[in-house]
């Protein structure tokens, strides 16, 4: 029959020849994406590095601290110094930049000046001036009662003080009265909070003995910020000191109070104000400088810090590579049998590079949350703002992935150089 023929005519042709040209083509297409090695998606690769890093939790937990300790390092000093900033700048905002003081020096052979008595009303014609007060030295020696010796002062001196001092420092008194018009020619003081301390005066009416006078105690002040040596001497007035310790009237100091703009125009007329012709002998400071070199000091010792921390997370960043290594050693077998499979050379970089990131990151996010925490403890007890710039969070979680990369990246290339039938044979 013809259809036998026909079939046994074609049993030694090329069976693919009876196909269109179209269907041949998808064959082929077909055969090539069936042998092509399947592609991890980005979330079969997260999950087969957290299966590796499940399987050795004890590891991956002591190897996640040493980034943890780095970072919560960095942040915690990075916050506290922000906060401590943060915190010096409202007090100086709220104490004021505008306070000059001008004290009495030496001239230039050494020997002591006196500022003149007028010192107070020549600054006070400066047009920028709004406030000037002055303090002065007054040689008395303060005891607790007469039966205590004179030697013995507690390490607290005598000044006299203007009623306006307190005013134009912002001071304030914690308990009693300040001096005023009605008892600064009278044998009374106000001590300073060390002063009173030192003594063991715990409120106003008790009195003390200055020199051979009875004095009463009429004031205790809370501590001055700006002139913080006032926290320890005891005040008397102007004309008290000169009635009853032979003070002479010279002004000490002169404190004064410009406006903002004219602070430093103000300094450089200050001097030759006070004492024409001897200016040399004059000592013009800005207490606020203090402060701010205070934030300076802090700053400096932040970078020592962040120094320590970096130290830190780079002995976290060994631990996370040894971590590896000792994992790409361990699971030979395992890789030989994933590249037995179909798993390709970029497959295994990619898988124990994750592996290294996710592990990095863990330490990251942990020592970050503690770094903030500590921030935010630490802030609360000594009453400042806590501040936990975002910059010093992304900062460290970037330095983790940094970290992680450097840290995964020998291991990776290691495990992906294995040849599947040495590491299937591996014992």
């Amino acid at each position: 029959m013809n259809t036998k023929a026909d079939a046994r005519k074609g049993l030694g042709k090329d069976p693919r020849k009876g196909l269109g040209k179209d269907l041949r083509k998808d064959l082929r297409k077909d055969l090539r994406k069936d042998l092509r090695p399947s592609r991890l998606t980005p979330r079969d690769v997260l999950r087969v590095g957290a299966v590796g890093l499940r399987a050795r939790r004890a590891r991956v937990v002591l190897s996640a601290l040493g980034i943890a300790i780095g970072i919560a390092t960095m942040v915690a000093v990075v916050g506290l110094s922000e906060s401590s900033r943060a915190d010096l700048m409202a007090q100086l905002d709220r104490l004021g930049t505008n306070l000059l003081t001008a004290s009495a020096g030496e001239d230039v052979g050494g020997k002591p000046v006196k500022l003149p008595k007028t010192a107070v009303a020549m600054v006070e014609r400066i047009g920028p001036v709004q406030h000037a007060t002055a303090t002065a030295e007054v040689d008395a020696r303060i005891r607790r009662s007469d039966v205590v010796p004179k030697e013995r002062t507690a390490g607290v001196t005598a000044q006299a003080a203007r009623t306006d001092l307190l005013s134009t420092l912002g001071g304030r008194v914690a308990q009693g009265v300040w001096l005023n018009p009605a008892n600064e020619r009278l044998p009374v003081t106000v001590l300073g909070s060390v002063a009173a301390e030192r003594i063991g005066v715990t409120r106003p009416g008790e009195t003390i003995m200055m020199n051979d006078v009875r004095v009463v105690v009429v004031g205790i002040l809370e501590p001055i910020e700006l002139v913080p040596n006032l926290d320890r001497v005891a005040l008397v007035g102007f004309p008290a000191a000169e009635r009853h310790f032979g003070f002479d009237g010279h002004p000490t100091t002169v404190f004064e109070r410009s406006t903002d703009a004219s602070v430093e125009d103000v300094r450089a007329i200050l001097a030759r104000t006070i004492s024409p012709g001897a200016e040399a002998g004059v000592k013009v400071s800005r207490p606020s400088d203090a402060l701010a070199a205070k934030a300076a000091t802090d700053e400096g010792l932040t970078t020592l810090m962040l120094g320590l921390g970096a130290v830190a997370l780079l002995v976290g960043g060994v631990g996370v590579a040894n971590t590896m290594v000792i994992s790409v050693l361990e699971r030979r077998q395992e890789i030989g049998l994933r590249r037995s499979l179909g798993a390709t050379r970029g497959a295994i970089r990619v898988q124990f590079l994750t592996e290294s990131l996710l592990l990095s990151a863990l330490g990251g996010g942990a020592g970050a949350v503690l770094g903030a925490a500590a921030t935010y403890a630490f802030a609360r007890a000594q009453g400042w703002t806590a501040v936990v710039p975002a910059w010093s969070l992304a900062g460290g979680l970037g330095a983790t992935l940094v970290i992680g990369v450097l840290a995964g990246l020998y291991p990776a290339i290691r495990a992906a150089r294995l040849h599947p039938t040495v590491a299937l044979n591996a014992g």
